[in-house]
């Protein structure tokens, strides 16, 4: 039973993925540049956007659920979205696209790894990277604005997860077949903005348009703003948008290895 059971577990976890999982780790430890700008970016968004555009600590009058609040506290799920987007697309398809333009991944694949490995090992340490982030960043911004926490937390930890995995997991698709690394920035630009718009970090979504909040729905990053939304400030269940979010985690994923070439 013991040997079945190992077995099993080595054909689910490839041979030698803990291995590149703490080599890539300690990697992206040593570049401080990186784990600065990673770390940071969500806190500077944060108090930037709060302390810079006029009228964000302002409270809102109109009746409805988000009256009281204040503006920095409503543009919360954008701000968010925006910072789990930033690496997912502008910094994991580089850093894979520089691997296989300076020949990493071709030495990679001659050992047993899988490319699926390979792809999991950055979903993992980016996705853990922000959630740190984000952490960092709402402690700062509770002491700094009083943010309130979320009437649903459980709801908003899980729309925050899953919001980071399904945006990493299309940055994926994209590193996936990009040969150089600045041209998979490019690119990453190119799907970085308009998901920022989706997300409601121009227009928020109380004030966005019904048909473009529906369109945003069915997009990663709007559907993790509308989820982080709906556990901050009810205590609905947003499930259409985390159906959504699974969808582009699972089939991102399993695209990329699909794609993935080693050169």
């Amino acid at each position: 039973m013991r040997t079945t059971t190992s077995t099993t577990a080595r054909r689910v976890v490839p041979r030698g993925f803990g291995r590149l999982l703490g080599t890539e780790t300690r990697l992206f430890a040593r570049d401080r540049g990186s784990v600065f700008f990673t770390l940071a970016f969500p806190a500077l968004v944060m108090v930037g956007v709060g302390l810079v555009i006029p009228g964000m600590n302002t409270s809102i009058t109109e009746p409805g659920p988000l009256q009281g609040y204040s503006t920095i506290v409503v543009m919360l799920p954008a701000i968010l979205a925006t910072a789990m987007a930033t690496p997912a697309l502008t910094a994991v398809p580089v850093f894979i696209a520089n691997y296989r333009e300076q020949g990493v991944l071709t030495r990679l694949s001659t050992t047993p790894m899988p490319s699926a490995g390979v792809l999991v090992v950055h979903l993992i340490i980016g996705v853990a990277a922000f959630i740190v982030a984000a952490v960092l960043a709402l402690a700062l911004a509770a002491v700094v604005f009083g943010i309130p926490m979320p009437r649903s937390p459980g709801v908003t930890v899980l729309a925050v997860v899953l919001g980071a995995v399904a945006i990493f997991a299309v940055g994926l698709v994209l590193a996936a077949r990009v040969s150089k690394g600045s041209t998979a920035q490019g690119l990453g630009m190119l799907l970085y903005f308009p998901m920022l718009f989706f997300a409601g970090l121009w227009t928020p979504r109380p004030i966005m348009p019904d048909g473009l909040a529906a369109v945003a729905a069915w997009t990663p990053l709007g559907a993790a703003s509308q989820a982080i939304e709906e556990g901050w400030f009810s205590t609905q269940m947003p499930w259409q948008q985390l159906a959504v979010m699974v969808a582009y985690a699972v089939v991102g994923t399993v695209l990329a290895a699909r794609l993935f070439r080693w050169r």
